[in-house]
């Protein structure tokens, strides 16, 4: 087994897919999950941006979809928030995303580092993308691997 499939277990990935769940029900943002054991040779934010576009998230309606790269044997991960988002907020929006990963990560707490990451990036998206009754789930919520 990979160090891909040993990084979550099963039930860690369905209370990921929950808090994604709970964050997106507040906001019309979307936030998606990505592992994979390497970012290779690449950057990692270049890595991430090849990604985000690979699952197509470039394609959403206001432009706001949101990737937790996770790169599990470099120890290393990204938050990449598309143009919609990027437009509209300040350059340190993600700090305080990028700490709650971070400080659970460095306890070996990855499952509650993503949690704690995706409703914090939720409650931010919320300020700047509120949820309406029109919003459509425009992508999955699963943790797509690679």
């Amino acid at each position: 087994m990979s160090k891909v499939e040993d990084f979550l277990s099963k039930k860690e990935e369905e209370e990921i897919v929950e808090a994604i769940r709970t964050a997106e029900g507040h906001t019309s943002g979307e936030i998606r999950v990505h592992l994979e054991k390497s970012c290779g040779e690449k950057d990692i934010f270049e890595r991430a941006m090849e990604v985000f576009h690979q699952l197509k998230m470039d394609n959403t309606k206001e432009e706001n979809g949101v990737l937790i790269y996770v790169a599990v044997e470099d120890h290393k991960f990204v938050i990449y928030g598309d143009r919609g988002i990027n437009d509209v907020v300040p350059p340190d929006f993600w700090e305080s995303t990028k700490d709650a990963i971070v400080n659970q990560f460095k306890e070996g707490k990855f499952k509650q580092g993503l949690v704690d990451g995706i409703l914090k990036a939720g409650k931010q998206l919320e300020e700047h993308f509120p949820w309406s009754p029109d919003n459509t789930n425009e992508l999955s919520n699963t943790i797509s691997k690679e």
